[in-house]
């Protein structure tokens, strides 16, 4: 059984590391520290946090202010609250002017949980990656989310981090190597591509295992940085088994399987499906009820790429 932690906690973690190494490093919080794991930062460097309340877009115009004067603001929220109800704060006050501004979003995905609809961020990616000069991240676990936050103080303009509440597992090792805007091939296979992002890359991996016992190679691809998407890894993979299969905990509409619909449909059109939810909000329930209900599930993978397998024979 694989090590468990929230990539949530890779956030604060690195948020931590950060701190140690980088004084110009701050962090903001929209009254969810503890949710966030922004408190971890608040207690060991309080001269450096500042604490918003329930003022998300405010937050984020505060932090375009300490960008310009030579901070790296790290703004803590909800992914539903940092992409909906401040997104014309980050559209105007931090990606139009380019600003060194990091979003640091929780929550993301109907695995979110008992909180429902209004705080299960399905749409977030969406929005982020049609702003201009942002780079939109969804890290697969702990260690990737840590690098991930850790990376995003060094990458000059806007980022969204991306980061889930419930426990994953820890697929990555402390020394794989990670870079953002390059995608991490986990599987090698011929069959079919199988491109993930956030917990959607452990079922993938999970989905390969049951297509082997059918005698089905799947290549499965770690999709964690969605803008800038890789588009080499992208093609490399599909002129080889030309079929593909995303898988995202987010819609369908917007995310990971169109920013790699556009890739394919411009460069090397081939059997497409995705993996995602379908054009509804959320509910409340347990998280893996809820995978479940939405059909995020390593069995929906395998079985969507069963069906790409079939549509590239016809």
């Amino acid at each position: 059984m694989p090590l468990m932690k929230p990539t949530r906690d890779g956030y604060g973690d690195g948020l931590l590391e950060l701190g140690a190494k980088n004084k110009d490093v701050v962090a903001l919080s929209a009254d969810l520290t503890g949710s966030t794991r922004a408190s971890w930062f608040r207690d060991k460097y309080p001269d450096r946090f500042f604490e918003m309340g329930v003022a998300e877009q405010d937050m984020f115009s505060t932090a375009a202010g300490l960008a310009l004067s030579g901070k790296i603001p790290f703004c803590s929220t909800f992914g539903c609250f940092a992409s909906g109800r401040a997104w014309d704060q980050l559209r105007v006050s931090v990606c139009y002017m380019n600003l060194n501004v990091k979003v640091g979003a929780s929550h993301g995905g109907i695995s979110v949980g008992e909180d429902g609809a209004t705080h299960q961020a399905l749409e977030d990616v969406s929005l982020m990656r049609a702003l201009p000069n942002m780079t939109v991240v969804v890290p697969c676990d702990y260690l990737e989310a840590k690098k991930a936050t850790i990376q995003a103080a060094a990458l000059r303009g806007p980022v969204y981090l991306r980061f889930g509440r419930e426990n994953a597992p820890i697929i990555t090792k402390e020394e794989d190597v990670f870079k953002i805007g390059k995608a991490v091939k986990l599987r090698e296979g011929k069959d079919v591509t199988i491109i993930a992002c956030g917990i959607m890359v452990n079922a993938a991996l999970e989905a390969a295992e049951l297509l082997k016992k059918e005698n089905i190679s799947a290549e499965v691809i770690n999709m964690h940085t969605i803008k800038p998407i890789d588009k080499d890894a992208i093609l490399e993979s599909a002129k080889k088994t030309k079929a593909v299969v995303t898988a995202e905990e987010h819609t369908i509409m917007g995310g990971l399987g169109s920013a790699v619909s556009e890739v394919l449909s411009q460069n090397f059109p081939v059997p497409l499906r995705m993996v995602g939810t379908k054009d509804k909000f959320g509910e409340s329930g347990k998280p893996s009820e809820l995978l479940k209900a939405f059909g995020l599930t390593f069995e929906d993978i395998a079985k969507k790429a069963r069906e790409v397998i079939e549509l590239k024979k016809s």
